[in-house]
């Protein structure tokens, strides 16, 4: 495998492939539909970068591998199936990825990207150089994949498509279990039986990581097969084989807490990433760093340092004392768990949050959990449903709108609406909150810029 062309590139999934492979001397080269930063930081690493899918784009490549969004009427699939040229879905490609390399995979609803950046971090800080794919660029580490040195490769295991189907992982982690991506699975037990298809892909002498906290993870632990070998964690009080310990809130606004080892050894951990579903990702690190035989002491002191990921509580910046902040959260829980953790940072101030829903398939699926997942905010606007994939099939985000709970909604149709309104309604010592897994992050750019701009303005006055 020297030559390999990647449809849709600049996708998070195959734009961390590209990354690696490159790394690893492979000529890449890819197509997307439309340029981006990502693309020119490929291109800048030396793919070969291709704007629009033509049939001409395949050049003498050994492999193809295209993204879930791409058909099989895609004009480059259509041209390399007419050349003979393999044409592989992420899923079918990984493990030509991972030869010779201990998987450790992090799957589950929500937590995935978060959890493998710290697992990732974890190792390389024990100087592991581990290879990693992760769903956004980790903030420590400085992108979201490498090709590392060591036998160890930390993956982000993507539910979608079913694509961690093509892992066979030493070490799982399941974060938890929600009714997620209603396009790909129509029902829970449809959803859930994929997860124990990906369990079932663990190796032999493999250990499968899991939060007993989530009832989702405690329903599924009943249907696993006898010979997995499971080991379980949680906050303090949970029945599990692994309970946080001392848990408390820090000046900082994050928590800390203990580990304990299996040699009753008890280490502490002190968190610079907020919110009591963190304090559960670093339960999970620290058994994985147990599990390979490391020093949970320096697993627990680099977890100290960690600071997160892009798009995850990410502070855009603070103009006339208004802190802006984007958040990838777009899954009624990870909306819970993100503004109960701004609420832990922020307990005086007002909390401003603008949630664009994604797709219509997820938010009336989940209608009735969306409208008690904003109580730690007091204001919400809801912006149009961002459509991705899906066409509208006569849904009206305004009956959402109406039943939301504790919150004071507004809806706006159009991200200009809803910029004028923040820019007269915001105070000093305001937190703005902007959730989306689309492109309402223009939003938060938008309101930094114009903040600033008129602070700059009153100062030359």
């Amino acid at each position: 495998m020297k030559n390999v062309h990647l449809i849709g590139i600049g996708g998070t999934g195959l734009s961390a492939i590209a990354r690696v492979l490159l790394e690893n001397g492979v000529t890449v080269s890819g197509s997307d539909r439309q340029d981006s930063a990502m693309l020119q930081q490929l291109a800048h690493l030396g793919a070969r970068i291709f704007i629009g899918h033509q049939a001409e784009n395949i050049g003498l490549v050994d492999l193809v591998v295209r993204s879930s969004a791409i058909p099989d009427s895609n004009p480059e699939v259509v041209a390399s199936m007419e050349k003979g040229i393999p044409v592989l879905k992420r899923s079918d490609f990984l493990n030509q990825l991972m030869q010779d390399k201990k998987c450790i995979a992090i799957a589950g609803t929500h937590g995935k990207t978060t959890t493998t950046a710290m697992i990732a971090w974890m190792l390389h800080e024990l100087k592991l150089d581990p290879s990693y794919i992760i769903g956004s660029d980790s903030k420590d580490l400085g992108c979201n994949a490498h090709a590392g040195s060591s036998t160890y490769f930390v993956i982000e295991a993507d539910e979608y498509d079913r694509m961690f189907h093509g892992l066979t992982p030493y070490l799982a982690v399941l974060t938890n279990l929600e009714h997620d991506h209603p396009d790909c699975y129509p029902t829970m037990e449809d959803y859930e039986q994929a997860f124990l298809t990906f369990i079932d892909n663990i190796v032999p002498l493999g250990k499968l990581i899991l939060n007993w906290d989530d009832a989702g993870n405690r329903q599924l632990a009943k249907n696993l097969a006898p010979q997995t070998k499971l080991i379980t964690y949680g906050l303090p009080a949970s029945n599990a084989t692994k309970s946080a310990g001392n848990m408390k809130l820090q000046a900082n606004g994050c928590y800390g807490f203990s580990y304990t080892t299996e040699n009753n050894n008890e280490v502490l951990c002190a968190l610079q990433v907020p919110g009591k579903h963190n304090v559960k990702n670093a339960m999970s690190a620290l058994i994985v760093a147990e599990q390979l035989g490391l020093s949970v002491e320096a697993a627990a002191e680099s977890l100290s340092r960690f600071t997160g990921t892009g798009r995850r509580m990410e502070i855009v910046g603070v103009a006339q004392g208004v802190t802006i902040i984007d958040d990838y959260a777009h899954h009624p829980t990870e909306i819970r768990a993100t503004l109960s953790a701004l609420r832990d940072l922020y307990p005086q101030q007002r909390i401003w949050t603008v949630w664009q829903p994604h797709t219509y398939s997820r938010t009336m699926t989940l209608f009735n959990d969306y409208t008690k997942a904003f109580i730690d905010t007091d204001f919400l606007i809801i912006t149009s449903v961002y459509a991705a994939r899906e066409i509208n099939p006569g849904f009206d985000i305004q009956t959402l709108a109406d039943q939301i709970e504790g919150a004071e909604t507004r809806h706006f149709e159009h991200f200009d609406a809803i910029t004028e309104y923040l820019l007269k309604e915001l105070q000093p010592k305001d937190v703005l909150v902007i959730l989306s897994a689309g492109d309402a992050v223009l939003i938060s750019q938008s309101i930094f810029e114009s903040l600033y701009a008129s602070s700059k303005s009153e100062t030359v006055k």
